[in-house]
Order: C-alpha cells, then structure tokens, then sequence
C-alpha cells in the first residue's frame, strides 16, 4: 500500500491517498472515511489532529500497522472490529467478533425510553439480547436511577457487554445475565421497561444480507437459533409473553423489529391480550423499526 524506498518515508497524506485508492478498488463503502478511521486509530490520533498532520512522516512501525489494517478493511472486516470500538448514543463501546455492531437504527429505542420516562426515574428494566449492551449500559447511563438486567445467550457476548459495563461506570446497576428470553427472566410484575433486541433475519433473508455482515458479524445476533425454515419472528413469539409476565402495569415494551415484520410482531403483541396503546414506529427511512406498547 505504501511507497517503499523513500529516504524520508511516507507522509500521513501519501499513506491516507494510498489506503483510499486500495479501499475504493475493493469497493469498500465510504473508502475515504474508512481509511480516515483506520489510520486515526493507527497513529493514536483524533481525525481532526490526523488531518492537520498529513505532512509528518510516518515511522515504520505506523506505515506497517495501517498496512495491515487497511488491507483487512480490503476484505471486508468492518471498521469496528478493526478499531475495537463503536459510537453509539454518544457513548464509545468496546466491540468485537463476539457481539453484533451497534446501528444507529437501535437508538429509537432509548430515544422512546427517554420520552416515556423522567430522567430521575428509579427504572426497573430488562434488555434482551444485549450483545455489546449498548441499550443497557446507555440506558443505565442515561437515567442515574435506573438498575438492570442485560440478558444474551452467549457467555462471549455478555463478556463484551460487562467490559462496557465497568467502562461506563454502570457496573454496580447492570446485571449481566446468560438466559433464554422464551423462558421467565424477571419477577413478574417488577419491571418498568423492556428493551429487545432480538435476533429477527429470517433463514432466507440472512443469504441476501450484505457479504461484510455475513462474513464477520456473529450470525447468532442475526438469526434466530432454531432448527429448519425460519420467518426471524421466533424470538418475538417467544420473548413478548415473557415481557407481558416481567411488566408491571403501565411499564413499556420497546421491540426492535426487521423492516417488512410491523404487521407479524403487531399481531404477535396484540395476541397476547396484555398490552395497550400499540405503535409500530419508523426509522430516518420512514421504514418500520420499532414495536412500543404499554402492559395493560
């Protein structure tokens, strides 16, 4: 990637035109931007304090480490792997292999649980299928009162989300829990709020999803685990009486859900008799991403 046999060595900017050029020929999304990470995280500078050093040239040792992690970008790895870290409602979150990376789409909810909730709210609250625990650790941050359990199948993933934990200095109010959703996870009734973040990519629709997700992003945060076809509708089947059961009355339920799933996890909610003032919400996209409801 970079020019070798040069008596001064390369500078930040040849080593920034070079990494886009090699990015934009794979056909990375947003090489320049890329690229401008990469090399930020490379050196142990901020972007803005990368961009004002474009002359300095680079010691050896710094063209080697951006080498390697731009050709790693080349094929596909994301961004956040590469960096081990990912901004997510203002907050910088450790990510890895083990948890799925945090979209900007998953804010809705904490945006809705700050809408429905004072800030000085004592909440009782459960996150499902917590990953990073960006929606735990966040919401814990968000409402100094507010005390926890972020639940996930996957010991690795609760791992990553209890680093966040103790990084944000929530460690004391979020409870990391290995559980199954479709089973009870909460005294009946304790709960002022639910978040879910399910896996909801139907066994079809993962095949389509783009090659860099597929690749690297763990395909247990994606697709619900269950043997044969799958609809991506199975964790909603199951954690939504479960939510009905942990949901004191008048406590909220705030589901994620896939793009064309509105109508099917309605329906799933209005089965179980036990929840009012149903809402499927959009996104920036005016696409269905949000189920909120009420526990009656």
């Amino acid at each position: 990637m970079i020019a070798a046999g040069r008596a001064a060595g390369p500078t930040v900017g040849d080593a920034l035109r070079e990494g886009e050029a090699l990015l934009a020929a794979a056909g990375v999304d947003s090489p320049r931007l890329s690229v401008q990470v990469l090399a930020a995280h490379a050196l142990g500078l901020e972007r803005h304090a990368l961009l004002l050093a474009r002359s300095r040239a680079l010691a050896p040792a710094e063209a080697d480490r951006l080498r390697v992690l731009v050709r790693r970008r080349a094929g596909g790895e994301p961004v956040a792997y590469l960096t081990g870290t990912r901004e997510f409602y203002g907050l910088d979150f450790l990510v890895g292999p083990a948890v799925l990376i945090p979209r900007p789409e998953t804010e809705h909810l904490l945006e809705l649980a700050e809408a429905l909730f004072p800030r000085d709210a004592a909440l009782a609250f459960a996150d499902l299928g917590t990953g990073s625990g960006c929606l735990a650790v966040t919401l814990a941050h968000r409402f100094p009162a507010a005390r926890g359990l972020a639940l996930d199948a996957s010991a690795a993933a609760l791992e990553v989300a209890r680093a966040n934990a103790r990084r944000h200095g929530v460690a004391a109010r979020v409870q990391p829990l290995r559980a199954d959703f479709g089973r009870p996870f909460a005294v009946p009734g304790s709960l002022d709020l639910v978040l879910a973040n399910p896996p909801y990519v139907g066994q079809t629709e993962y095949l389509d999803i783009s090659p860099e997700v597929r690749g690297f992003e763990p395909r247990s945060a994606l697709v619900p685990a269950v043997p044969g076809a799958a609809d991506g509708l199975e964790c909603y089947r199951a954690l939504v009486p479960r939510a009905a059961e942990a949901l004191r009355p008048g406590g909220a339920l705030l589901a994620e859900i896939g793009c064309a799933q509105g109508a099917a996890v309605r329906a799933i909610v209005e089965a179980t008799g036990a929840f009012a003032d149903l809402r499927v919400l959009p996104d920036l996209a005016g696409l269905d991403r949000v189920v909120a409801a009420r526990r009656a």
